[in-house]
């Protein structure tokens, strides 16, 4: 049996992981800030629970103009947002739905916060501290490349 689509040719599962990710960064994050402030939380190994605020993008990129960075950001969240949505079943509605999702939660957390940065915690080594979006953002890539290398149609037609 055919999975349905939306009457817009909608994949609506790509819709529903960028929620579930969305909401579950936005707890990460909130517990972040409730719970982190001031002190560090040694997890395991070289992994770190450490507060901090990102103006930038990855990697702190662009630290010096968060206005632009917002705004580029909002820009290429709408762009995956309208790509991602009609993303062909299997793989790639689960590559586009992190992806969407991981964007989306960054998004929500630099417009809600003033000054506007991103709440990033997560500590590893010397690698720059991240968050779970971000962990979404990466993995949802990864799932798109393969999915691509191996030839599968990413998008309907």
């Amino acid at each position: 049996m055919p999975r349905k689509r939306l009457a817009l040719g909608i994949n609506p599962t790509v819709i529903v992981v960028a929620l579930v990710v969305t909401a579950i960064d936005a707890v990460s994050k909130a517990w972040a800030r409730q719970s982190l402030g001031g002190h560090d939380v040694h997890v395991a190994g070289s992994v770190w629970f450490h507060l901090q605020f990102n103006s930038g993008i990855s990697f702190s990129i662009n630290q010096s103009g968060p206005l632009v960075t917002t705004l580029l950001t909002v820009l290429i969240a709408l762009g995956v947002l309208v790509v991602g949505l009609r993303a062909s079943f299997g793989p790639p509605t689960y590559g586009f739905g992190l992806l969407i999702g991981g964007g989306l939660a960054n998004v929500i957390d630099r417009l809600a916060a003033s000054p506007h940065e991103v709440t990033d915690f997560i500590a590893l080594g010397g690698f720059p501290v991240f968050n779970l979006a971000d962990v979404a953002i990466t993995a949802g890539f990864i799932v798109l490349i393969v999915s691509a290398l191996r030839g599968e149609r990413l998008l309907t037609k």
